[in-house]
């Protein structure tokens, strides 16, 4: 099965704050907001919803091929995608651009503040790669127009996709976002998230699920809610071996999440697996620094529901 993952492919700046954002921010005053966080680490890392999902998903196994766009200034992600074996075929360059970039500041409680410069990004990817029958999409953050047409392509097709319109959600046009969502076979988001959808669509999630097949809803240290036509089934976060950094667990959720539908397993199975997978990047700073092997997975999944995996 061909995977194609289009979303953003950036350069993620890091920083800790050792603090909590609520000691410097005063409720009254929000409407004159005004702060300013000293942080005391600093780390660049690659990152990108695309690039994150395609690193962990080629650490189980799979063969995923990313669709994006990036700046001048790429060489050394280039340079790191050959060197863990990922297609780039499907990556367009701007000479005129600089790469997407986010910010993000986290605090002691793993709340995050984020700024993001979509810089080449803001440009369509253009020409889309000749999605064969069997393949699997993801349309996770990116450039709104591409995420339509990659949308429209699908659906002429008929092949699955899953909508994980994450940071996009405010600047998708609400009949983008119902576009989007009607006629895809998952969709996925936060609990925050949803609420945001589900308040721009006036849709509770039955009515939601009148437009997908299934929706997964994750809750951070609560786990998680998956929804299908046959009922609802929570699952417990996996507690990980130690806790630096949040940024790059959905991510890496997503990636366990597609080798499980890809490996034919039950939806419960899957979601358990992307939960597991979900710890990794936390052990570790930035969402493309973890590693793991096979065997590994195979034994702290056991460890964790009691169940085997092949």
């Amino acid at each position: 099965m061909n995977i194609y993952i289009s979303g953003s492919l950036a350069y993620d700046r890091i920083m800790d704050f050792p603090d909590y954002f609520r000691n410097h921010v005063l409720p009254e005053k929000i409407h004159i907001l005004n702060v300013s966080f000293l942080i005391n680490c600093l780390k660049e890392n690659f990152g990108g919803t695309a690039g994150n999902i395609a690193y962990t998903l080629k650490l189980l196994g799979d063969d995923p091929k990313i669709v994006g766009i990036v700046g001048r200034d790429f060489k050394p992600y280039l340079e790191w995608l050959k060197k863990n074996r990922i297609s780039s075929d499907n990556i367009k360059i701007v000479k005129s651009e600089l790469t997407a970039g986010a910010y993000i500041i986290t605090d002691k409680t793993n709340n995050q503040i984020t700024a993001f410069h979509p810089g080449a990004m803001s440009h369509s990817i253009g020409k889309l790669p000749k999605f064969g029958k069997g393949s699997l999409v993801i349309i996770s953050p990116g450039n709104v127009s591409d995420m339509v047409k990659i949308a429209k392509e699908c659906k002429k097709k008929e092949i699955q996709y899953i909508f994980d319109p994450g940071q996009q959600i405010p600047a998708l046009p609400t009949k983008d976002l119902r576009y989007l969502l009607n006629g895809s076979y998952m969709f996925i988001v936060n609990d925050y998230e949803y609420a945001l959808v589900s308040k721009r669509l006036k849709a509770n999630k039955s009515k939601l699920m009148t437009m997908t097949e299934n929706i997964i809803v994750t809750r951070g240290e609560k786990g998680s809610i998956t929804t299908t036509n046959d009922g609802s089934f929570s699952i417990n976060a996996v507690k990980p071996r130690k806790l630096v950094d949040p940024t790059g667990a959905g991510d890496a959720f997503r990636s366990g999440l597609v080798h499980g539908i890809i490996k034919k397993y039950p939806i419960k199975r899957a979601v358990q697996l992307a939960t597991l997978v979900a710890t990794y990047p936390i052990e570790r700073y930035g969402t493309q620094e973890h590693k793991f092997t096979k065997k590994e997975i195979s034994l702290r999944f056991y460890k964790n529901f009691r169940v085997k995996i092949s």
